[in-house]
């Protein structure tokens, strides 16, 4: 029997499942899986995790007391509800999930520091062990050096919001466990740019930058992983097939899922090894040179950061009024 395009790609790369909803996750059966503010506001939204939602709130309450206010309850709540769904997650999945810190703090160092240790807290107060758990940082100048102290006290980090090779080198020479590269945002910004209303899979910028980045990590032989994330379609998803994981929206999942064919591996570590490619020394100054030059990566940046933003902050209102409703 023919296998279909996720049975293949699973043969050669980690498969994610970039979502929230914990019954996508157990439909699909990832290796880990990915949250990020965004995801996690429309997951607390859904009529089946309203569960989740008040036991959260109602842990909050119990931990402040009777006397704390409605918004100190529900800003705790709000803290601790990515490590409620990630606890979730865990229970169904073998392998790790990423939790990300508040986004309003990428550019804070020592904020996303203390942020970080406090998320591995709840999850190891809760019986998971800390390698089951990547801090999901925004991919700033301060958030990779944040992310590089985690890392040395034993706490893997994932960093997001990543567009460009600068990025990239920033976070393999600091010893980051996982970066996740932003393909479809990446085309998003080429198709507004140029006018174009799409690219053959294997001209995808966003396709490209992944593919440069996976060839830069293997021919210099870093073990930071890459995971290309945000898909646009599955011509992107298989023009990446062979990279260390990708993680995947269940749609997108359900995709391949249903279409047969063959699969062939695109990244290669071999093959990238073999490769003429010239090495860059990254210190701050050069990070900032090549992000300044970068129009995308700037552009990209600065709107993940302030989208992420907006849904922690809707978020925290709809938090609010569940606590109004349940607390009569």
């Amino acid at each position: 029997m023919a296998k279909n395009l996720l049975e293949q790609l699973r043969e050669m790369t980690v498969v994610v499942a970039d979502t929230g909803d914990i019954e996508a996750i157990e439909k699909f059966k990832p290796q880990d899986a990915t949250t990020n503010p965004s995801l996690i506001t429309a997951a607390a939204q859904m009529p089946q995790y309203q569960g989740i939602v008040d036991d959260t709130l109602k842990a909050a309450r119990a931990t402040l007391g009777a006397d704390a206010s409605a918004a100190e309850v529900a800003n705790l709540a709000f803290d601790r509800l990515a490590v409620s769904f990630g606890l979730k997650i865990l229970e169904i999945i073998p392998g790790r999930v990423s939790t990300e810190v508040d986004a309003r703090l990428s550019f804070d160092t020592e904020a996303t520091i203390a942020k970080g240790r406090e998320i591995i807290a709840q999850y190891v107060a809760n019986g998971v062990a800390s390698d089951r758990i990547l801090i999901k940082i925004a991919s700033t100048w301060e958030g990779i050096q944040a992310a590089a102290v985690l890392e040395k006290e034993g706490i893997h980090c994932n960093l997001t919001l990543l567009f460009g090779l600068h990025q990239a080198i920033a976070c393999a020479e600091n010893g980051i466990t996982l970066i996740s590269p932003f393909v479809g945002r990446i085309l998003d910004w080429y198709k507004k740019d140029t006018g174009r209303d799409s690219y053959p899979a294997n001209e995808d910028p966003g396709v490209v930058s992944v593919t440069d980045v996976y060839n830069y990590y293997k021919k210099f032989g870093y073990k930071t992983e890459v995971m290309g994330a945000s898909f646009r379609n599955i011509g992107e998803i298989t023009e990446l097939a062979g990279s260390d994981l990708l993680t995947i929206a269940p749609s997108l999942l359900a995709e391949l899922q249903a279409t047969e064919g063959d699969l062939p591996r695109k990244l290669d570590p071999v093959k990238a090894a073999a490769m003429s490619i010239d090495k860059i020394d990254m210190d701050k100054a050069t990070f900032e040179r090549m992000h300044a030059e970068n129009r995308m990566a700037t552009d990209k940046l600065a709107e993940g950061i302030t989208g992420f933003e907006k849904a922690l902050e809707a978020l925290e209102e709809l938090l609010s009024k569940r606590l109004a409703s349940l607390e009569g």
